[in-house]
Parts: C-alpha cells; sequence; structure tokens
C-alpha cells in the first residue's frame, strides 16, 4: 500500500509510540487524525506538525476512547474533513495493575470499540474502501509479564482480536487487514513510570527491571519504523510482529 494520499487514524497519538507512528505516516504522505485525551499534548503536538507539514495534513481531536460518543464524533470529523479512512492504529493503552478495571476498559474494550466504529467507515461492504488495522500489542500480548497479569490478559486479547478479525475480514470481504505489533519494552512514558504502576506485585519491581536489562529496550521510533511495515505490505494479514532490542520475527496465524 502507497500511502501518499491517504488518510490514516492513531489513538494515543500524541505521545510515544502514536507520536512517532504519526510522524512516520506524514512522513510517508498520508494524512493523519490525531486522537488522544491528553489535549494539551496534542494540540502542542499538532502546533509543531504544522510547521513541519501543511496544516492541512494533520487533524487533532480530543477523543477518549472509553467514550463511543467522543469516538464516533471524532471518526465522523475525520470523514468528513479528509474524505474517509484507510488506516487505524489502535495504539492508546495504559499499565495500570492498580487500576485494573481501567486497564481493560482502554486497552481491550477502547481498543475493540474504536475498531468496530471505524468499520462502519472502512468496511467495503458498506461503502468504505478497505484498508488496514495495526493493533499495538505487546510481547506481553504472546507471553506472560510476571508482574503485570492484567496488562498481559489484555494484550492477549489485543493479539487475538487482531487475529480473529483478519480471518473474519478475509472471510466476509471486508477488504481490510488486520494485524498487531508486539513490541518489547519502548522507551515511553509508559516504561518510565511502570515499576510505578504494579499495585500488588509491586515486589517484582527487580525481576521486571531484570528482564528489561536483559532483553534492552527500543526507541518509539523503531517501533514506528515496524509498524509501517505491517501498513505497507499487504501480504501482511493475521499476523504479529514482534520487536525488540536483539529481535524482529513476524509470528503467522494459522487457522
Amino acid at each position: 500500500m502507497a500511502l501518499n494520499g491517504k488518510i490514516a487514524v492513531v489513538t494515543g497519538a500524541a505521545q510515544g509510540i502514536g507520536n512517532a507512528v504519526t510522524q512516520i505516516l506524514l512522513q510517508s504522505g498520508a494524512k493523519v487524525a490525531l486522537l488522544d485525551v491528553n489535549e494539551t499534548a496534542g494540540k502542542s503536538f499538532k502546533e509543531a506538525l504544522d510547521k513541519q507539514y501543511r496544516r492541512d495534513r494533520t487533524l487533532f481531536l480530543s477523543c477518549d476512547v472509553e467514550s463511543e460518543e467522543q469516538i464516533k464524533a471524532a471518526l465522523q470529523k475525520t470523514v468528513e474533513t479528509f474524505g474517509g479512512i484507510d488506516i487505524l492504529c489502535n495504539n492508546a493503552g495504559i499499565l495500570n495493575e492498580g487500576e485494573w478495571e481501567k486497564t481493560v476498559s482502554i486497552n481491550l474494550v477502547g481498543l475493540v470499540r474504536v475498531t468496530y466504529l471505524a468499520l462502519e467507515h472502512m468496511n467495503k461492504l458498506t461503502g468504505g474502501r478497505g484498508g488496514v488495522v495495526v493493533n499495538i500489542a505487546s510481547m506481553a500480548g504472546l507471553g506472560p509479564l510476571l508482574s503485570s497479569p492484567v496488562y498481559t490478559a489484555t494484550k492477549h486479547g489485543v493479539v487475538g482480536f487482531t487475529r480473529a478479525m483478519a480471518a473474519a475480514s478475509t472471510a466476509s470481504g471486508y477488504g481490510i487487514r488486520f494485524n498487531a505489533l508486539c513490541p518489547g519494552f519502548v522507551q515511553t512514558d509508559l516504561f518510565s513510570n511502570l515499576l510505578d504502576k504494579l499495585g500488588q506485585f509491586s515486589h517484582l519491581k527487580d525481576v521486571t527491571q531484570e528482564l528489561a536489562d536483559r532483553t534492552g529496550v527500543i526507541n518509539a521510533s523503531q517501533a514506528a519504523e515496524c509498524l509501517l511495515e505491517l501498513v505497507t505490505d499487504e501480504m501482511k494479514n493475521g499476523e504479529a510482529l514482534v520487536v525488540k532490542s536483539n529481535l524482529k520475527k513476524y509470528i503467522t496465524f494459522l487457522y
């Protein structure tokens, strides 16, 4: 998929991986709707992008993925402004074992909610152009992060949902590919605050730090480059791309 002129929606776009994804999509010629609950960071990022790109290449929309009303409004505004949606990057997420219900709500329920509402605009069966959805999972979506059981569960859910949606789309003729990006530790605010968000598993801080030291930490731009691969390669569907400091590996799901 050539990205020149394509329309992308990125959730959690203001910081971290979402910020890097937004930049690499713009560099590749796409227009991007930035969705984020952090209005201050989102507007500041939009202003910075306006200095580098044309103002009409981006759109910032304050949006909480826990709110169906806000998501619907943001997606509708995107379509009205840019003319459609070709790419969805579900990036919004948190790690907070002390607030496990909110973690499930944002990381899994919110991701499903955004996906289903975006399908109303993307699905070829309902007048959309098709396209690609990339869900940000984690290496914790394929194996356990022992200090974060709920985060692990949500990311396993993201991988499972991606896998099932890829199969359903192919069987139904949606014209939409679904892939999951599963990075290891990434230098973001989520990683920086990880050891303070372990809740009842805070006694496993040292073990978690040892794991990060052993597997290494990548930067957000490296993760974004891998996401771009999942977007542009039209042969990629129903796959998880694992990326760590010393590893890049595709896991193809068999049905």
